[in-house]
């Protein structure tokens, strides 16, 4: 088993940064895969990001050019820095792992953006 461990959500105003957390504990031997995404109010979860273990990463379209994920593999975190944050970034954030047989879910974060 993976334990995920978010921090750093919160409320923010439009064109504001935040710096989402997450640390993984527990059989993390095989993870290659860690990332983000995001669901917001009647809408599915979506990919926001994610990096492997060798720092390759895939972002959604509508975060290019203002998140940047990054990962330390000595601490076993993944992080999310969020730039010019805007009102449809509003929903829950979660951290998933990956491995080859197995994917792993944090419990959520919410960031809230005003306008």
């Amino acid at each position: 088993q993976v334990q995920l461990v978010e921090s750093g959500g919160g409320l923010v105003q439009a064109g504001g940064s935040l710096r989402l957390s997450c640390a993984a504990s527990g059989s993390i031997t095989g993870i290659d895969v860690l990332g983000w995404y995001r669901q917001a109010p009647g809408k599915q979860r979506a990919l926001v990001a994610i990096i492997t273990r060798g720092g390759g990463t895939n972002y959604a379209d509508s975060v290019k050019g203002r998140f940047t994920i990054a990962r330390d593999n000595t601490k076993n975190t993944v992080y999310l820095q969020m730039n010019s944050l805007q009102p449809e970034d509003t929903a829950v954030y979660y951290c998933s792992a990956r491995s080859l047989l197995h994917g792993y879910w944090g419990q959520g974060t919410q960031v809230t953006v005003s306008s």
